[in-house]
């Protein structure tokens, strides 16, 4: 996935896929379902982690946006505009052996540099990787809300983790149709890495 690229959420309502798109436009579909069957299964996933996004649909939809807003998830889901990032510094405990510590005080700029270094190095060189897990977390963490109980899931699960998208795709053949495009977009990128 590309970081610049607006975060995009998709919902289902049972096994359709009701919308796709920016969590503002997604909210206002699922609300306006919710509105006409107030016992709707809806779901809201996003697009990147396949995780189930959780809103409080009641009132109107541009209460469940203020709601958002006011919780504070908006402004962590919707991407940011132009201009300088906040540059904030998170303090947290790294343990590492005195012999590491004597190395990173000996780098230019001193111990913070060096780890920042590293880090950005270390994300180069595993962003492959990274492709590949983010894609089958985010695959298995939608399918196993909305297909863990079809026909061959487990199977699928074999295949997606073992990066066989011909034989993931078979598995996946007999789902409901949305449900089946959502797990191989999800997926796609997990089987273009390996090709």
């Amino acid at each position: 996935m590309n970081s610049l690229s607006p975060k995009t959420y998709t919902a289902f309502e049972g096994v359709a896929c009701i919308g796709s798109g920016d969590i503002t436009l997604v909210a206002a579909l699922a609300k306006e379902a919710i509105d006409k069957d107030p016992h709707a299964g809806i779901h809201i996933f996003d697009d990147i982690t396949g995780e189930l996004l959780e809103l409080d649909f009641r009132g109107t939809v541009e209460d469940v946006l203020r709601r958002l807003r006011a919780s504070d998830q908006l402004d962590k889901i919707e991407p940011r505009g132009p201009g300088r990032p906040k540059l904030g510094v998170i303090a947290r405990e790294v343990t590492l052996l005195p012999r590491h510590w004597d190395w990173l005080n000996t780098q230019p700029g001193g111990a913070s540099v060096a780890l920042r270094k590293l880090v950005e190095i270390a994300k180069r060189e595993n962003a492959g990787k990274d492709q590949i897990r983010q894609a089958r977390d985010a695959s298995y963490q939608f399918m196993f809300i909305m297909a863990g109980d079809m026909p061959n899931y487990e199977e699928a699960l074999r295949a997606l983790y073992a990066g066989h998208q011909e034989s993931f795709d078979f598995q996946i053949e007999q789902w409901p149709a949305d449900i089946k495009a959502h797990a191989k977009k999800l997926s796609r990128a997990a089987f273009q890495v390996n090709q």
